[in-house]
Protein backbone atom coordinates (compact mmCIF):
# COMPACT_ATOMS: atom_id res chain seq x y z
CA UNK A 1 0.00 0.00 0.00
CA UNK A 2 1.31 3.39 -0.74
CA UNK A 3 1.67 6.28 1.63
CA UNK A 4 -0.31 9.16 1.76
CA UNK A 5 1.91 12.51 2.41
CA UNK A 6 2.06 16.03 2.64
CA UNK A 7 2.75 17.20 -0.95
CA UNK A 8 3.66 20.92 -2.27
CA UNK A 9 2.92 21.32 -5.81
CA UNK A 10 4.50 24.53 -7.48
CA UNK A 11 2.82 25.47 -10.82
CA UNK A 12 1.39 28.42 -12.38
CA UNK A 13 -0.98 27.37 -15.01
CA UNK A 14 -4.47 27.20 -13.26
CA UNK A 15 -5.44 24.63 -15.67
CA UNK A 16 -2.57 21.83 -14.79
CA UNK A 17 -2.00 22.63 -11.61
CA UNK A 18 -6.26 21.98 -10.76
CA UNK A 19 -5.72 18.46 -12.67
CA UNK A 20 -2.90 17.68 -10.62
CA UNK A 21 -4.04 19.00 -7.36
CA UNK A 22 -7.10 17.12 -7.67
CA UNK A 23 -6.04 13.80 -8.79
CA UNK A 24 -3.48 13.51 -5.73
CA UNK A 25 -5.87 14.64 -3.39
CA UNK A 26 -7.97 11.80 -4.82
CA UNK A 27 -4.88 9.77 -3.81
CA UNK A 28 -5.34 10.59 -0.44
CA UNK A 29 -2.26 12.96 -0.12
CA UNK A 30 -2.25 16.59 1.10
CA UNK A 31 -1.92 19.09 -0.98
CA UNK A 32 -0.06 22.54 -1.05
CA UNK A 33 -0.46 23.95 -4.24
CA UNK A 34 1.87 27.22 -4.61
CA UNK A 35 1.29 29.26 -8.29
CA UNK A 36 4.64 31.59 -7.51
CA UNK A 37 8.24 30.34 -6.22
CA UNK A 38 8.70 32.95 -3.33
CA UNK A 39 5.16 31.50 -2.29
CA UNK A 40 6.35 27.87 -2.47
CA UNK A 41 9.56 28.43 -0.54
CA UNK A 42 7.44 30.49 2.28
CA UNK A 43 5.42 27.15 2.35
CA UNK A 44 9.25 25.39 2.23
CA UNK A 45 10.21 27.58 5.88
CA UNK A 46 6.77 26.63 7.38
CA UNK A 47 5.52 23.36 7.07
CA UNK A 48 7.91 19.33 5.50
CA UNK A 49 6.87 18.04 2.61
CA UNK A 50 7.34 14.47 1.73
CA UNK A 51 7.11 15.53 -1.74
CA UNK A 52 7.69 18.53 -4.35
CA UNK A 53 6.48 18.73 -7.87
CA UNK A 54 8.21 21.61 -9.50
CA UNK A 55 7.25 23.36 -12.89
CA UNK A 56 10.24 24.87 -14.09
CA UNK A 57 8.73 27.52 -16.11
CA UNK A 58 7.94 29.89 -13.41
CA UNK A 59 6.90 33.74 -13.46
CA UNK A 60 9.01 34.81 -10.61
CA UNK A 61 11.97 32.95 -10.68
CA UNK A 62 13.49 30.60 -12.08
CA UNK A 63 12.85 26.94 -11.66
CA UNK A 64 16.60 25.48 -11.19
CA UNK A 65 17.00 28.39 -8.74
CA UNK A 66 13.77 27.06 -7.00
CA UNK A 67 15.16 23.56 -6.68
CA UNK A 68 18.48 24.68 -4.88
CA UNK A 69 16.45 26.70 -2.47
CA UNK A 70 13.82 24.07 -1.78
CA UNK A 71 16.81 21.10 -1.39
CA UNK A 72 18.46 23.79 1.00
CA UNK A 73 15.51 24.41 2.95
CA UNK A 74 14.47 20.23 2.74
CA UNK A 75 16.68 18.07 2.29
CA UNK A 76 14.94 14.87 2.80
CA UNK A 77 12.10 16.12 0.43
CA UNK A 78 11.98 14.34 -3.07
CA UNK A 79 11.77 16.66 -6.01
CA UNK A 80 10.00 15.69 -8.93
CA UNK A 81 10.57 18.82 -11.51
CA UNK A 82 7.92 19.47 -14.32
CA UNK A 83 9.59 20.65 -17.36
CA UNK A 84 8.54 21.67 -21.39
CA UNK A 85 12.34 21.31 -22.26
CA UNK A 86 13.45 18.22 -23.86
CA UNK A 87 17.19 19.11 -24.27
CA UNK A 88 19.34 16.36 -22.39
CA UNK A 89 21.55 19.46 -20.32
CA UNK A 90 18.11 20.92 -19.38
CA UNK A 91 18.18 17.59 -17.93
CA UNK A 92 21.41 17.43 -16.34
CA UNK A 93 20.74 21.28 -14.89
CA UNK A 94 18.10 19.90 -13.38
CA UNK A 95 19.36 16.62 -11.40
CA UNK A 96 22.47 18.80 -10.57
CA UNK A 97 20.21 21.63 -9.24
CA UNK A 98 18.91 19.51 -6.46
CA UNK A 99 16.12 17.30 -8.09
CA UNK A 100 15.71 13.64 -7.41
CA UNK A 101 13.67 13.42 -11.15
CA UNK A 102 11.76 14.74 -13.76
CA UNK A 103 9.09 14.57 -16.58
CA UNK A 104 8.66 16.00 -20.03
CA UNK A 105 5.62 17.79 -20.52
CA UNK A 106 3.32 16.90 -21.57
CA UNK A 107 3.19 13.92 -19.95
CA UNK A 108 0.14 11.67 -18.84
CA UNK A 109 -1.32 12.47 -15.56
CA UNK A 110 -1.53 8.08 -14.89
CA UNK A 111 2.56 8.48 -15.15
CA UNK A 112 2.90 11.30 -12.73
CA UNK A 113 0.38 9.37 -10.18
CA UNK A 114 2.92 6.23 -10.71
CA UNK A 115 6.23 7.80 -10.11
CA UNK A 116 4.43 9.93 -7.13
CA UNK A 117 3.89 6.30 -5.54
CA UNK A 118 6.66 4.98 -6.23
CA UNK A 119 9.15 7.84 -5.08
CA UNK A 120 6.94 7.68 -1.65
CA UNK A 121 7.04 3.70 -1.48
CA UNK A 122 11.19 4.03 -1.34
CA UNK A 123 11.26 3.32 2.78
CA UNK A 124 14.31 2.21 4.42
CA UNK A 125 14.21 -1.24 4.89
CA UNK A 126 15.04 -2.36 8.64
CA UNK A 127 18.77 -3.71 8.81
CA UNK A 128 20.63 -4.67 11.99
CA UNK A 129 23.80 -2.84 11.95
CA UNK A 130 25.17 -0.48 9.07
CA UNK A 131 26.80 -2.00 5.64
CA UNK A 132 30.31 -1.78 5.55
CA UNK A 133 32.56 -1.70 2.22
CA UNK A 134 36.11 -0.32 3.51
CA UNK A 135 35.94 2.93 5.78
CA UNK A 136 32.51 3.25 4.10
CA UNK A 137 29.34 3.02 6.28
CA UNK A 138 25.93 2.74 5.21
CA UNK A 139 23.37 2.61 7.66
CA UNK A 140 20.01 1.99 6.14
CA UNK A 141 18.12 1.85 9.33
CA UNK A 142 19.24 5.59 10.13
CA UNK A 143 19.46 6.58 7.01
CA UNK A 144 23.07 7.75 7.91
CA UNK A 145 26.16 7.29 6.00
CA UNK A 146 29.70 7.83 7.25
CA UNK A 147 32.99 7.68 5.41
CA UNK A 148 35.65 7.35 8.05
CA UNK A 149 34.60 9.50 11.51
CA UNK A 150 32.65 12.20 8.98
CA UNK A 151 29.59 12.00 7.84
CA UNK A 152 28.32 12.17 4.53
CA UNK A 153 25.17 14.33 3.31
CA UNK A 154 23.06 12.90 0.57
CA UNK A 155 19.80 13.87 -1.05
CA UNK A 156 17.25 10.90 -0.38
CA UNK A 157 17.78 9.62 -4.42
CA UNK A 158 21.79 9.89 -3.55
CA UNK A 159 21.47 7.58 -0.30
CA UNK A 160 19.06 5.25 -1.96
CA UNK A 161 20.81 4.53 -4.81
CA UNK A 162 25.02 4.11 -2.44
CA UNK A 163 22.28 2.03 -0.72
CA UNK A 164 21.75 -0.78 -3.44
CA UNK A 165 25.05 -0.64 -4.62
CA UNK A 166 26.43 -1.04 -1.29
CA UNK A 167 24.07 -3.74 -0.43
CA UNK A 168 26.01 -5.73 -4.04
CA UNK A 169 29.39 -4.00 -3.03
CA UNK A 170 32.58 -5.93 -5.42
CA UNK A 171 29.45 -6.86 -7.89
CA UNK A 172 28.37 -5.16 -11.11
CA UNK A 173 24.73 -4.36 -10.69
CA UNK A 174 22.56 -2.95 -14.29
CA UNK A 175 21.39 0.21 -15.51
CA UNK A 176 18.16 -1.54 -15.81
CA UNK A 177 18.31 -2.89 -11.90
CA UNK A 178 19.19 0.61 -10.77
CA UNK A 179 16.55 2.42 -12.19
CA UNK A 180 14.03 -0.11 -11.79
CA UNK A 181 14.47 -0.66 -7.77
CA UNK A 182 15.97 2.91 -7.12
CA UNK A 183 13.84 4.83 -8.97
CA UNK A 184 10.74 3.08 -10.81
CA UNK A 185 9.85 -0.22 -12.72
CA UNK A 186 8.05 1.52 -14.78
CA UNK A 187 10.55 4.17 -15.52
CA UNK A 188 9.95 5.90 -18.46
CA UNK A 189 12.65 8.10 -20.97
CA UNK A 190 16.11 8.71 -20.35
CA UNK A 191 18.24 6.96 -17.73
CA UNK A 192 20.81 10.16 -17.04
CA UNK A 193 19.30 10.93 -14.46
CA UNK A 194 21.45 7.48 -13.19
CA UNK A 195 24.43 9.12 -14.79
CA UNK A 196 24.13 12.49 -12.33
CA UNK A 197 23.46 10.84 -9.22
CA UNK A 198 26.51 8.71 -9.70
CA UNK A 199 28.74 12.03 -9.83
CA UNK A 200 27.47 13.69 -7.25
CA UNK A 201 28.16 10.39 -5.10
CA UNK A 202 31.87 10.38 -6.34
CA UNK A 203 31.90 14.62 -5.89
CA UNK A 204 30.77 13.96 -1.82
CA UNK A 205 33.05 11.12 -1.04
CA UNK A 206 36.15 13.00 -2.91
CA UNK A 207 35.10 15.63 -0.52
CA UNK A 208 34.94 13.31 2.59
CA UNK A 209 37.96 11.31 2.04
CA UNK A 210 39.99 14.71 1.85
CA UNK A 211 38.45 15.31 5.29
CA UNK A 212 38.62 11.84 6.73
CA UNK A 213 42.05 11.01 5.53
CA UNK A 214 41.44 7.62 4.25
CA UNK A 215 41.10 5.77 0.90
CA UNK A 216 37.56 7.18 -1.06
CA UNK A 217 35.06 4.67 -1.87
CA UNK A 218 35.09 4.08 -5.74
CA UNK A 219 32.17 3.37 -8.03
CA UNK A 220 33.44 1.98 -11.21
CA UNK A 221 31.27 2.95 -14.58
CA UNK A 222 31.14 -0.45 -16.69
CA UNK A 223 30.09 0.76 -20.29
CA UNK A 224 27.04 -0.71 -21.57
CA UNK A 225 25.94 -2.74 -18.33
CA UNK A 226 25.90 -0.41 -14.94
CA UNK A 227 28.29 0.52 -12.14
CA UNK A 228 30.36 -0.97 -9.55
CA UNK A 229 31.22 0.00 -5.99
CA UNK A 230 34.35 -1.63 -5.20
CA UNK A 231 34.88 -3.62 -2.14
Amino acid sequence: MTPVADLLLIEDDETIGGSLRDSLVADGHQVRWATRAAEALEAARADRYALALLDVGLPDLDGFEVARRLRDLQPACVIVMLTARTDEVDVVVGLEAGADDYLTKPFRLSELRARVRAHLRRGAPAQVGPTLVGALAVDLAARRCRLGEVDVVLRAKEFDLLARLAASAGEAVSRHTLMSEVWDENWYGPTKTLDVHVAALRRRFAEAAAVAAVPEPRITTLRGHGYRLER
